[in-house]
């Protein structure tokens, strides 16, 4: 299924090196076919670390949860993590920490593996759940992701978010329409405001918005768009619909 959709996707021309990805998290029917834009772009880069940071949907704690296994396991193989760049993060600030139950009950970063497998060679994770997402925490957390980079591996960003969830189809595109163009402005203070205002909806806002100030500081200076759709484009039901992006932060300079 994920061969199939980036057989299909065909993302446009971005200028620079990709840094960072921002992509969804539903079920492949409904956001593969967007998610698959953003992979199309990477495959084949020479990866040898991606951190993955989602929302946790399902668990309430405080602060910043980053995943302490040896490694994930889907029906391609098992992708280890680097438990080193993991620890750092840990040892970072007391607002790190490590919550099994989280990750257990989480699926939006496991569903991004299959579509990494698939284009990506041999590679590690850091997987990084956010439960508080305000402006401080995603700029803690930013800063930190930067400071574990320095340790030189060719590293890969990746947020993982949905947008809008159970509006109309118009309803949809006008609130998604508003994150977008945060994306594009590579506005993360903007969109923060923008989230908390609720100018705008998405579930791994604080994610996003971390990714953004993360990869402005390793020298990313686009955010471009791939590809947008709802939930309705899959199923013909417009009624209750739920949005999905792609899109690569890009520069000249930085890792990978």
């Amino acid at each position: 299924m994920v061969e199939r959709f980036l057989s299909r996707a065909v993302p446009p021309v971005v200028q620079g090196r990709v840094l960072a990805l921002v992509v969804p998290h539903a079920g492949y029917r409904y956001s593969g076919p967007v998610a698959a834009h953003a992979y199309r772009l990477i495959r084949g880069m020479d990866v040898e670390r991606v951190v993955l940071i989602g929302p946790s949907h399902r668990w309430d704690f405080n602060g910043i949860s980053v995943a302490g296994y040896d490694a994930y396991e889907t029906p391609l193989g098992r992708v280890p993590v680097d438990r080193d760049m993991a620890r750092r993060l840990v040892k970072a600030d007391p607002a790190f920490c490590f919550v099994p139950q989280a990750h257990a009950a989480e699926h939006c970063l496991e569903i991004q593996l299959p579509f990494l497998q698939t284009v990506l060679g041999a590679f590690e994770i850091v997987p990084v759940l956010m439960r508080r997402m305000d402006t401080p925490t995603c700029s803690l957390l930013a800063g930190s992701l930067v400071r574990a980079m320095e340790d030189g591996k060719r590293t890969l960003l990746i947020a993982s978010t949905d947008l809008s969830h159970y509006h109309t189809d118009r309803t949809a595109r006008d609130l998604d329409g508003r994150f977008m163009r945060y994306l594009e402005a590579f506005d993360p203070e903007g969109l923060t405001r923008a989230l908390a205002a609720r100018r705008c909806e998405a579930c791994g806002g604080g994610p996003t918005a971390a990714v953004l100030m993360a990869a402005r500081r390793l020298g990313a200076e686009r955010c471009e768009i791939l590809d947008y759709a709802t939930s309705g484009d899959a199923t013909g039901d417009r009624d209750r619909v739920v949005g999905y992006v792609a899109a690569a932060l890009t520069g000249s300079a930085g890792s990978p």
